[in-house]
């Protein structure tokens, strides 16, 4: 059994947060986060390739990565790493380019809870309550869920 993904989206505020604890270290969820050979293991939806053409998380890094999915669709994202502090945050643009003109703000906090555990609480700002909607209409919640379950078996190998 994994740790439960807690999404809440605010009725006619354009905003998500998502909370997710971890049993590993903030550490090694931090570099799950910023390393992008294990970025490619982990994020988003089962059954999906991730073709990373850019990761490079530092203050003022760029990323652009392709999902790719079972029938060979691609699903491509972008934006700029605003700030990356290990172990504590990174603030971050986000881009759906199939929603183009819908950048929203993303931060992640890793907070480390002790006993080699942590969490980690991302907030995501978008420009409208409609573009808010869309990501989750396009399947975010899927995404999220089964990138962090494929993400806990990461940090348990």
């Amino acid at each position: 059994m994994t740790n439960p993904v807690t999404i809440t989206a605010p009725t006619g505020v354009p905003f998500i947060e998502i909370v997710r604890e971890f049993d590993a270290p903030v550490s090694a969820v931090y570099n799950a986060y910023s390393d992008p050979e294990l970025v490619k293991q982990w994020l988003g939806p089962n059954g999906y390739e991730v073709r990373l053409e850019e990761y490079d998380v530092r203050d003022g890094g760029r990323y652009r990565y392709v999902h790719v999915d079972p029938e060979g669709n691609e699903y491509a994202f972008n934006g700029v790493f605003h700030r990356a502090r290990p172990d504590e945050l990174i603030i971050q643009t986000f881009e759906w380019e199939g929603m183009p003109d819908f950048v929203s703000l993303e931060t992640a906090r890793f907070d480390d809870l002790g006993g080699g555990r942590s969490r980690v609480t991302g907030w995501s700002t978008f420009p409208s309550v409609e573009a808010r909607d869309g990501m989750i209409e396009n399947g975010m919640e899927k995404g999220v869920v089964e990138g962090y379950e494929r993400l806990d078996a990461l940090l348990a190998a």
